[in-house]
């Protein structure tokens, strides 16, 4: 990954949304959901204390993650779309 983020913040490529329902019914680009669920690319150096020392991230580069549904900077960079978020807007990491 060419991207680093500062900080606290986390680089996250979405999974694809869904295009059919569970009954089969196919959905058209306008009535998608946006994903809430990725996977992590990059991870920052960690957050800063008061204090001036660095916590690591709890999140590590393959953590797959879900966030809230409005989290974050939506950017495209290499033709892929990514979404950079802080590690408090990521909500919990699925197994």
């Amino acid at each position: 990954m060419q991207i680093q983020p500062l900080g606290d913040r986390v680089v996250i490529k979405p999974l694809e949304a869904l295009e059919k329902t569970k009954g089969g019914i196919v959905l058209p680009d306008t009535a998608k959901e946006k994903p809430q669920e990725g996977k992590v690319v990059a991870v920052g150096k960690g957050r800063l204390s008061d204090s001036g020392k660095v916590s690591p991230l709890e999140v590590k580069t393959g953590d797959k993650v879900l966030y809230g549904k409005y989290s974050g900077t939506e950017i495209s960079f290499d033709e892929e779309d990514y979404l950079i978020v802080k590690e408090e807007d990521i909500l919990a990491i699925s197994k």
